[in-house]
Order: C-alpha cells, then sequence, then structure tokens
C-alpha cells in the first residue's frame, strides 16, 4: 500500500532500471534528470543529497512543511 507523504518529514527516494538496464546513458540525461528535478520537486524539498548513478539514483530529502511550501511559491 501506498502512503502519502508527511509535511516536515525526511525521505530516502531511490529508484532502478528495470533488469538494472541504465536510467542515464550520457552526460545529457543527467542534466535533464536534474533540470526536470530542479523544476519540479526541488521547489517542495530541502535536499541533503544525492546521487546519480547510471542505473539508478537516491535522494535523502525532507518534504517542507506547508508554511515553507506556500511561502516559496507566494501562494499566502
Amino acid at each position: 500500500m501506498t502512503e502519502k507523504l508527511q509535511f516536515d518529514q525526511i525521505y530516502h527516494i531511490y529508484n532502478r532500471g528495470n533488469n538494472r538496464e541504465n536510467l542515464f546513458l550520457g552526460k545529457e540525461n543527467y542534466l535533464y534528470f536534474l533540470k526536470l528535478f530542479s523544476q519540479h520537486i526541488a521547489p517542495v524539498v530541502i535536499v541533503y543529497a544525492y546521487c546519480l548513478l547510471p542505473n539508478h539514483f537516491h535522494f535523502l530529502l525532507r518534504l517542507k512543511s506547508k508554511a515553507e511550501i506556500l511561502d516559496s511559491t507566494n501562494l499566502t
């Protein structure tokens, strides 16, 4: 069962390619992944550490509090 993420909690997020196949084939793949991460995920988390490897990745992050997210998006 999938649980909802909770505000102000720390998570280890990871993923690996099917059959251990590479997710990142070259520098441009890493850069594209980080660009999307910075656009869509970074605004709502604090990143403590990350590691991108050819066939998997790891992120240690904290989901910001609801107030932090609202403050950073100017929706208050």
